[in-house]
């Protein structure tokens, strides 16, 4: 990957660009440093202590190779809805059924078997990184790097609290509309005799992992309610479980609700997904069209939302 030393960073060392600028982590500085020609200036192998001129065209060996690509997962012909991509990032709209990644029973089926054909087609080697995953049943946004670089500057941008995830679900129960925006904080934990539930945890006995759920009702209407949900935190099926432990479990939630015939999964999106663009000064905001089947719900309960 090669970067032109402009005016500003001028007489800085590279060690300093790289971390302080590129925000590269130690780890990821030590791998290049300790790869042939991981570093190089104008073409010229250096070290860390080299002081940069504006000019200079830095190159940092972190492309990927075919020996670094994810040959576990097979590339599959399956239709990949693009939200938006450049050369660092791709951001994809998920369909509701598709898990992201494979699994027992799911190895060809998956978001990643989708996105490695693509890179296949393209002639480059896949490796998936996935900045957060989404429930199988789960629809919307998923931002993926498709380089170190970048998926370590959104893993810090994330640690940080820079990403901001929102969802759309529908709630069994009427909530109260009151316009506020309310606030669930309740640690979550594994259900110790299952591999797939989780349970609220009161503070008092066991706190599990902290969890916070943000959200706001937008409309309530025939024992239902859409919300709009902004989770501070990022446990496993956090949503899902903060509206079952407010006994409003999402409809179609047949794990921690039950299943109706009105939706064959848990009512549940990710619509919307504002973060910082990669080597860039720019935060962007990207929009994942609501799945169809939730659309007709919304359309037929809360039609001013449709």
């Amino acid at each position: 990957m090669d970067f032109i030393i402009d005016a500003e960073h001028h007489g800085k060392t590279v060690r300093s660009y790289i971390q302080h600028t590129l925000s590269i982590s130690s780890r990821m500085l030590t791998v290049l440093k300790q790869t042939e020609n991981g570093i190089t200036v104008n073409g010229e192998h250096v070290t860390v202590r080299r002081v940069l001129q504006q000019g200079d065209l830095l190159c940092l060996a972190i492309d990927d190779t075919p020996e670094r690509a994810s040959c576990n997962v097979p590339p599959v012909n399956i239709a990949l809805d693009v939200l938006y991509e450049d050369a660092h990032i791709i951001v994809m709209n998920k369909p509701p059924h598709m898990p992201t990644h494979p699994s027992h029973n799911h190895h060809d089926d998956t978001l990643a078997n989708a996105l490695a054909y693509l890179y296949a087609q393209r002639g480059v080697p896949f490796v998936f990184r996935p900045m957060g995953r989404l429930d199988r049943n789960t629809s919307g946004i998923v931002l993926a790097a498709k380089d170190k670089l970048a998926s370590g500057m959104l893993t810090s941008a994330i640690k940080n609290g820079e990403v901001r995830k929102t969802y759309l679900a529908i709630a069994t129960g009427e909530l109260p509309v009151d316009g506020a925006i309310h606030t669930i904080d309740c640690g979550i934990r594994r259900q110790s005799d299952s591999v797939i539930m989780r349970i609220t945890c009161p503070e008092s006995t066991d706190p599990g992992e902290a969890s916070i759920t943000d959200y706001e009702v937008l409309d309530a209407r025939d024992g239902l309610s859409l919300v709009r949900v902004r989770p501070r935190t990022g446990r496993t099926h956090q949503i899902r479980v903060h509206f079952a432990h407010i006994g409003h479990p999402l409809l179609g939630d047949d794990l921690y609700g039950q299943e109706d015939a009105r939706i064959n999964r848990h009512a549940l999106h990710a619509q919307s997904l504002e973060f910082p663009l990669p080597f860039s000064d720019r935060r962007i905001c990207l929009y994942a069209p609501i799945a169809a089947d939730m659309q007709q719900l919304i359309q037929r309960y809360f039609p001013r939302f449709s």
